[in-house]
């Protein structure tokens, strides 16, 4: 059984890898990501880049990591992809038959990155007097080069997302395939701690990050502290008691604390803990909510983590928290 970060934690439907489903619900979410690695695949081997000095082809996808998602939200598709691209390339100077090997890099490949301006990197393999310049004029020409290539797979993963939204056959199966989800998800965040046994010290670490939605501060502090909003990201029936003392437990139980601070749309503070992690150990976690003039970044850090929990705790947060805010609410992808 996956702990938080290790494969893949959606745990909505059975993966396939067209990622598709012959029974949707009205609001449900597809793992585009095996379809999408193929694609990059197609529409970048092969991509010549050129320029009055040096002549270049992508030979190979030598790397791809991230994961793109589809969601229908109120009968509109919400896509979410991140992704990081490595891809190996060949080239030469015009009228000179030395090849140079290299490889490119795809930066945060995201929906929410201006596509004009793809953020790359250069790295030449072969050691040669015609390395340098080959290198400098990649740089210059790829980066508009592989935009366009990556705005193809834009178009495509659109019109391939409209195939996955489909209408449920009945009422009953929208239950139990309902169940299934919830059953699944249970069972993945019960593989989020191991078991501790004894009460002896222990070992904390501390995680500090900085999130950015697309959404007003008063729109986060509601989705945090609202329970019908706080039930639609985290797909399932929790306890809230949005009041200082008060107790919350998502996830079946398995996260479980209080509040200990809320400053409606400023700041939240909570006693956090796993149920699996040793008994009445809880980390402390806060969110400093920032509005700015185009977005809501939140301040977080959250300390007192079991040593052995720290990167669980810290892919945990990533996936079951703020990336389905994104994708629940459209706090950071687009809507088409």
């Amino acid at each position: 059984m996956a702990k938080w970060g290790e494969g893949d934690p959606r745990w909505i439907v059975e993966e396939r890898p067209d990622a598709k489903n012959v029974n949707n619900w009205h609001w449900i979410e597809k793992d585009a990501s095996n379809w999408s690695k193929e694609k990059f695949k197609k529409i970048l081997i092969g991509t010549e880049i050129k320029t009055d000095l040096v002549h270049c082809k992508i030979t190979e996808v030598s790397k791809c990591e991230g994961d793109t998602f589809v969601s229908n939200r109120r009968a509109k598709l919400i896509i979410f992809y991140e992704w990081t691209i490595e891809m190996k390339w060949i080239g030469s100077l015009i009228n000179n038959d030395t090849k140079i090997e290299g490889i490119i890099e795809v930066l945060n490949f995201s929906e929410e990155n201006n596509m004009k301006i793809v953020e790359i990197n250069v790295h030449v393999e072969t050691v040669g007097p015609e390395s340098a310049i080959l290198k400098n004029e990649i740089e210059r020409a790829a980066s508009e080069v592989i935009g366009k290539q990556l705005n193809e797979y834009v178009a495509a993963l659109k019109e391939f997302s409209k195939e996955l939204i489909l209408p449920t056959k009945d009422n009953l199966q929208h239950r139990d395939l309902n169940n299934f989800r919830t059953i699944k998800k249970i069972k993945e965040l019960e593989q989020i701690s191991t078991n501790s046994n004894g009460k002896q010290n222990i070992e904390t670490r501390e995680i500090k990050a900085i999130e950015a939605f697309k959404c007003t501060a008063s729109e986060f502090y509601q989705a945090m502290t609202i329970k019908e909003l706080v039930e639609a990201f985290t797909q399932g029936n929790c306890v809230l008691e949005p009041i200082e003392g008060g107790k919350f437990e998502l996830f079946d139980g398995n996260v479980q604390g209080y509040f200990t601070k809320l400053v409606p749309h400023k700041t939240i503070k909570q006693k956090w803990r796993f149920r699996t992690w040793p008994e009445e150990h809880f980390s402390e976690v806060h969110m400093d909510i920032n509005q700015k003039t185009d977005c809501t970044e939140i301040y977080f850090s959250q300390t007192g983590i079991p040593k052995s929990e720290i990167e669980n705790t810290r892919e945990g947060w990533k996936r079951f928290y703020w990336n389905s805010l994104r994708r629940a609410f459209s706090f950071g992808a687009p809507l088409f």
